[in-house]
């Protein structure tokens, strides 16, 4: 997903341009990972002062809904992220330290589809493994460290 196609679908399904709706995507383009609704409203108010948390949460909602971004739950709060932009069927690698995202072929559906009997059918799934990044987990190995 980039900002240009997610406005091209906006405008697709009926929902009107703003500046304010392009700088929030514009900002999930430059950042590249998952982010709080809280780091969103941050990053807009510095532009928008009066920008309310109501807004962003709704924005983000919209763009969910238009499959223009992803929500994912980590420790109890919703992390969004632009939507992948591959169609092959894959699941991320989050880093829970900075957010950054990692894709994986591999699904682990594959194995359970091929020994699950009693006829139950998977209708959907979303599997993701947290962990920290190589770039963290040098950052937490260096903190740790004596002096």
């Amino acid at each position: 997903m980039n900002v240009t196609k997610a406005l091209n679908i906006m405008k697709e399904q009926g929902f009107k341009y703003t500046a304010k709706r392009e700088e929030l995507l514009q900002l999930f383009s430059d950042e590249k990972r998952y982010l709080t609704a809280k780091e969103v409203l941050q990053s807009l108010q510095k532009n928008y002062p009066g920008m309310s948390v109501d807004t962003v949460y709704r924005n983000l909602a919209i763009f969910e809904e238009m499959d223009i971004l992803e929500m994912t739950e980590l420790e109890g709060e919703m992390h969004f992220r632009f939507s992948c932009s591959t169609t092959a069927h894959h699941h991320h690698l989050i880093c829970l330290e900075c957010g950054k995202t990692r894709e994986i072929e591999t699904c682990p559906m594959d194995w359970l589809n091929e020994n699950v009997d009693g006829g139950f059918e998977v209708t959907g799934h979303k599997f993701e493994i947290y962990g920290l990044c190589a770039e963290c987990k040098r950052a937490k190995q260096r903190e740790a460290a004596p002096a």
